[in-house]
């Protein structure tokens, strides 16, 4: 069952003395979390605190939030991870969230065949990687539009060119 809520991102320090925070993104872009009107301290969406300001900073987003206005008050919630709720985000076209990819069955975009289970996704500076899980054996295979042909939430699928040499097995 797909979470309501998701990480965002992990304040790891201090910017300045009116209480802003800097807040490491778990995502590709530092911008991403200036789209939010609410975050949350909780993966429930039970501890709501309004944003008052966002805004990319170099790797690290900075980020106001209400009732946050001293140093002292940012100073005790770093290390405290933000989540948001995953049905206000907006993602670019051909985009997905970590957790909507990790589950889906790899199929080889020809025959169709089952290559297995995506088990795992890193980001890598390139491009990330997604692990294809097949009971004991696990296939590495890069996310570039050459190897990654389609992904279908809704199916429960992503479709793979299966590269030469990679899905055989070894002998």
């Amino acid at each position: 069952m797909a979470k309501e809520y998701l990480e965002a991102g992990k304040i790891v320090s201090t910017h300045g003395v009116r209480g802003e925070m800097r807040v490491k993104p778990l995502s590709d872009d530092a911008s991403f979390l200036s789209g939010f009107d609410t975050v949350f301290f909780d993966s429930g969406g039970q501890e709501p605190v309004r944003v008052i300001a966002a805004r990319p900073h170099g790797n690290v987003t900075l980020l106001s939030l209400e009732g946050v206005d001293t140093v002292e008050k940012a100073e005790r919630l770093r290390g405290k991870s933000l989540f948001i709720q995953k049905s206000q985000a907006v993602l670019p076209q051909g985009s997905y969230f970590i957790e909507d990819i990790i589950g889906l069955q790899a199929v080889d975009e020809v025959g169709g065949e089952v290559l297995g289970t995506v088990s795992d996704v890193q980001a890598y500076p390139a491009n990330d990687v997604w692990f294809i899980r097949n009971g004991e054996r696990e296939v590495l295979i890069p996310n570039i539009p050459d190897v990654v042909k389609k992904v279908c939430i809704e199916e429960g699928k992503v479709y793979i060119h299966k590269m030469k040499g990679l899905f055989e097995d070894a002998h």
